[in-house]
């Protein structure tokens, strides 16, 4: 219900949605809860619908966004080098567990002993060792999920790293505002023709997945079972194939650096094009809040550290809520951690099942650098996919459309040579295409930089500015910056109404040349669209169809504002059995009501015989 996006746009909205919003969030960071009779807060005591926002308005603004640290993550865990001298005229003693005695024994190391549990080792010889102490991390600002707020406790997801917790809660969400049940559309299509395209681009790199692998056996701890296939960066799709949709349909976990989403969206409407599936699931989850991961991007000077911002403002306190500074005066990126999910349908799907159509993507484009003297530098790909995509807008849908109602969700990384660079790239194609002043907007100013899903936190923004014609302003900076190219770019560091928004580009520059950029059509220039192709008449069976699904998603809302509903996961349950699976020439009938999977794929190759 556009709740991420209203966020940014707070102070721009109507009383009325700005206190749904305040109250959304209330309800999400566990501050409020509410029933049939009304709402109370956590002593117990009965509040006001009206009222939440003026008692919990300046929690909600302080607990969401860009913002300090949470403790935990702001102390590194590390182990300190240290070596301690000893040698054969000044021996030292230790006296430890038999237990903990190192096998085989290191050089210079004597055992002596009583037999109880208890030995002395007499060192002749200097040893080195590491003690574990603490270190505060370089860059304390990110972009954080509400306060408050725990996926993994929404569900039963004892040792699942945060990010697939994140992926749970996420694609139940976005489930759930289609507003239509899965199981109606699951029995419209075939098995496998739904999709689900999902990753993360940095694995699972908490102490659940890949982090806690690599650290384990260094601070002397046992490796589990299940951290290494956790840490998989495609098991964001496998956790929503096996415990949320029970999909037996094509799966994909691309990733493509801060361009994840994008690459995956790519497949899936390529897939849907070529008509090899009809649904397709794509999101990507990535919780990079770990110590190693932020003083890796510090070591690399990408972040804006706490030093950074100090010297960036002339002052001794880093504000952290301004941290992220796209095409303004900058000093780096700030991390974020986010769950984006997103369900498309082809056009005759839609209109069957009288899907709720926020948006429709036509295209997305890839491109990468060429040759380049250094692997992080900007490249040339990025003029290829801007233009490509507006290019492929213009055929479609117009030239005034692109040069009068469109908008770009610039990637605005907030780094120095970003704000050059990608600026440059609007500029010139905002020129050739007639744009005089093309409306620019950077999502991560509010969210961080949240790697894989960082388009993804742009296409929402995007949906969000059709449905309420706002386009959320820069307010982190105070102006542009002087180097920042704006002959054909408006910048705007407030929020601004766009007459009639409908197209929004989204841009992404990954690491290594990853450059993706794609045209979202809106809702309304979307079943324009779709009326000339299906004609007057189906789309007039389709509005009467889509007021039922619109009267089911919005009662889901309304119970989703009283209290957090639990996410869609079945564990163990509906398992197929494989000795019921029916197996013919024409296809695989699965048991129960797991529908029939078509063995007639095309073969391009079938005319030249055996």
């Amino acid at each position: 219900m556009h709740h991420a996006y209203r966020r940014m746009v707070l102070e721009s909205l109507p009383e009325q949605a700005r206190a749904e919003t305040i109250t959304a969030l209330a309800v999400l960071m566990n501050l409020v809860e509410g029933n049939s009779s009304g709402y109370h807060d956590n002593a117990g005591n009965s509040i006001k619908f009206g009222d939440i926002a003026q008692h919990f308005g300046v929690a909600v603004n302080e607990g969401t966004l860009v913002r300090r640290l949470r403790r935990n993550e702001r102390i590194h865990n590390v182990n300190q080098s240290v070596r301690i001298d000893a040698s054969s005229d000044k021996p030292l003693t230790l006296r430890l567990h038999r237990n903990d005695v190192p096998d085989p024994l290191p050089s210079g190391w004597k055992v002596s002993g009583d037999g109880s549990a208890t030995v002395e080792i007499e060192l002749s010889s200097a040893i080195d060792c590491q003690l574990a102490s603490t270190r505060t991390v370089a860059a304390q600002a990110a972009g954080q999920l509400p306060d408050g707020f725990d996926p993994g406790s929404l569900y039963a997801s004892r040792f699942h790293p945060r990010g697939l917790q994140m992926a749970i809660v996420a694609v139940s969400d976005a489930l759930r505002m289609i507003g239509i049940p899965w199981e109606t559309v699951r029995t419209t299509v075939r098995p496998e023709q739904i999709a689900v395209y999902a990753s993360s681009s940095m694995s699972q790199m908490d102490e659940y997945g890949n982090g806690g692998l690599l650290q384990a056996r260094l601070r002397g701890k046992r490796v589990s079972a299940k951290q290494l296939p956790m840490g998989f960066n495609s098991m964001p799709a496998d956790f929503i194939n096996a415990y949320v949709l029970g999909n037996v349909g094509h799966t994909s976990a691309i990733t493509g650096a801060c361009a994840t989403f994008l690459y995956n969206l790519d497949a899936a409407v390529r897939a849907i094009r070529a008509g090899q599936c009809r649904v397709a699931v794509v999101g990507n989850a990535e919780a990079p809040l770990v110590p190693e991961i932020i003083d890796g991007y510090s070591t690399m000077n990408a972040l804006a550290t706490d030093a950074d911002l100090c010297r960036l403002d002339n002052t001794t306190t880093p504000d952290y809520r301004r941290a992220c500074r796209p095409f303004g005066h900058n000093c780096g990126f700030t991390l974020g951690e986010s769950a984006q999910f997103c369900v498309l349908f082809d056009d005759a799907l839609a209109l069957e099942l009288g899907a709720e159509i926020y948006g429709a993507i036509p295209y997305v484009f890839v491109n990468a650098d060429g040759y380049k003297k250094s692997i992080s530098a900007p490249g040339v790909g990025n003029y290829l996919t801007m233009a490509r995509a507006v290019a492929s807008a213009a055929r479609l849908c117009g030239d005034d459309a692109v040069q009068h109602h469109s908008f770009v969700q610039a990637h605005g990384s907030s780094t120095p040579l970003n704000r050059v660079t990608e600026s440059r790239i609007f500029d010139r194609v905002a020129a050739t295409f007639g744009i005089s002043s093309w409306p620019v907007t950077a999502v991560k100013a509010y969210v961080g930089h949240s790697l894989g899903p960082a388009s993804a936190d742009q296409l929402v923004s995007t949906l969000g500015t059709f449905a309420y014609g706002l386009l959320p302003g820069i307010k982190t900076i105070e102006h542009v910056a002087e180097d920042v190219h704006t002959s054909h770019v408006s910048i705007a560091n407030k929020d601004r109404e766009l007459e009639s928004p409908a197209i929004g580009f989204i841009n992404s520059k990954g690491f290594g040349g990853n450059n993706a950029s794609a045209a979202v059509l809106g809702p309304e220039l979307t079943r324009r669209l779709l009326g000339r192709r299906h004609g007057t008449r189906v789309l007039s069976a389709y509005r009467a169809r889509n007021e039922q699904v619109l009267g089911l998603r919005d009662s889901l809302e309304a119970q989703a504002m009283q209290a957090n509903p639990a996410p869609v996961y079945h564990f163990g349950e509906d398992l197929i059995d494989e000795d019921l699976i029916q197996i013919t020439r024409e296809g695989i009938r699965l048991p129960g009501d797991g529908g029939t999977v078509a063995l007639d794929t095309p073969d391009d190759f079938a005319d030249l015989g055996n």
